[in-house]
């Protein structure tokens, strides 16, 4: 049952995102209610002899924007996002660390997952050692690989000394830091948290990887198509990269220095399949079972939540098995919420998808606006429910769920609600 402790009450005070919709929170906003796809040819690199061709590459993207220009060249893509997005959130947060006292940063604690981290340095640095040399390997390239050093360094540069982490689950990675920080907060440890997912998968042996198993949509004459979660004509989903920040914290200190709350974290669950390395349990019970413990860790019957904010990927198996899910949880209440994946728009993030959700599930909350789940246009019969379809819908939404899934059958959910003094 949620505390009626204002300090141990964890609330939403800041948002920050770089995705392939939007290089911050207020653009990538924009673009989900506008159903805009992230979607096109890859760009990164020569992907002609591939046969996926199309992903949702994050455009534009200054790394400098989150950190400066020698440290950047010196990190991974995947800190980069991580950097950006929490410096946006911090900001929007109303945060200023600059004249915290020790004591105060002791109480400060940053949680930023990943499913991967650098994995292009790997790749990089045996290119180099093979054909230049061991002497001409980068000595940054381990700490830039490392998945923990987007919160590292995010600690750094905010001086904070609390707790510092990361967890490595997959496609349900940045879902687990919405946990995780309602745990610390519902403890009493800390009273600012920096938590989210990053990840900058797009290389090449990816592609190959994940196309050779059968999970990525073949749609290269379309790529703003390719995403099409819960329709009958989805065939994998969309790569894509990027990630998202929020700042929780206790609702006692947001309240105290008039933070502006977006909503209150609320409750939180991880299950498992215990099934496949891949593929999801058929019946749906690790999933069903992780939105039930969420939404009764929230102290909230059924009926109580409005949204769902599906993992949703566009493959046949997922999208199949979190509907049958969703009915396990719900019962006749699944078909009065409204369910919708923005991976429709920004393709799977892995490590940072279940961040860039809660984006979604947020801004419902706050604006009243649910973002649409685009490019369904065919009614599949094992999904029958209410995706939302094509354009943003208005709606009073006073309670989100999150829902993150990710490979080795880890389920993790996090429930938000309309925040009240």
């Amino acid at each position: 049952m949620p505390s009626p402790d204002p300090a141990r009450r964890a609330v939403i005070t800041g948002l920050g995102a770089v995705t392939p919709i939007g290089n911050d929170y207020p653009a990538f906003w924009a673009a989900a209610k506008a159903g805009a796809s992230g979607g096109g040819p890859i760009t990164h690199f020569d992907a002609s002899d591939l046969d996926v061709r199309i992903a949702a590459e994050v455009k534009d993207f200054d790394a400098a924007t989150g950190m400066d220009r020698k440290m950047a060249r010196r990190m991974s893509r995947f800190i980069h996002f991580a950097m950006a997005a929490g410096k946006e959130a911090v900001a929007d947060a109303g945060l200023d660390f600059s004249d915290w006292t020790p004591e105060q940063r002791d109480r400060g604690a940053v949680v930023v997952n990943t499913g991967g981290g650098g994995l292009e340095q790997v790749i990089e640095g045996s290119r180099i050692t093979e054909t230049r040399g061991p002497r001409f390997v980068s000595p940054f390239a381990i700490p830039a690989l490392s998945g923990s050093m987007a919160a590292c360094l995010l600690s750094m540069e905010y001086g904070l000394t609390g707790p510092v982490q990361t967890q490595v689950a997959a496609c349900a990675s940045s879902v687990i830091t919405f946990l995780d920080a309602l745990r610390m907060i519902e403890r009493g440890e800390v009273d600012v948290i920096i938590a989210g997912g990053t990840e900058a998968p797009l290389l090449k042996m990816g592609f190959a990887a994940l196309s050779n198993m059968g999970a990525l949509s073949k749609r290269n004459d379309s790529p703003e198509t390719a995403s099409r979660p819960f329709d009958a004509t989805r065939d994998g989903f969309l790569f894509g990269e990027g990630g998202a920040i929020l700042i929780i914290e206790t609702a006692e200190h947001a309240l105290e220095r008039g933070a502006t709350i977006h909503a209150e974290l609320v409750g939180a669950a991880l299950t498992a399949d215990a099934f496949h390395i891949s593929a999801p349990e058929p019946s749906g019970r690790g999933a069903a079972m992780a939105m039930k413990r969420a939404y009764m860790d929230a102290d909230l019957a059924p009926d109580e939540i409005d949204f769902v904010v599906a993992h949703g990927t566009s493959t046949p198996l997922n999208d199949a098995t979190e509907t049958k899910a969703i009915k396990t949880a719900f019962g006749d209440h699944a078909y009065e919420l409204s369910v919708s994946s923005p991976k429709s728009m920004v393709g799977h993030l892995l490590g940072g998808a279940g961040a860039v959700a809660a984006l979604v599930g947020l801004g419902a909350i706050r604006d009243g606006v649910i973002a649409p789940t685009i490019n369904y246009t065919t009614p599949d019969p094992e999904c029958d429910l209410d995706y939302v379809p094509n354009e943003a819908r208005e709606a009073q939404v006073d309670t989100a769920m999150v829902n993150g899934f990710g490979f080795g059958g880890q389920n993790a959910v996090a429930v938000f609600k309309r925040f009240e003094a």
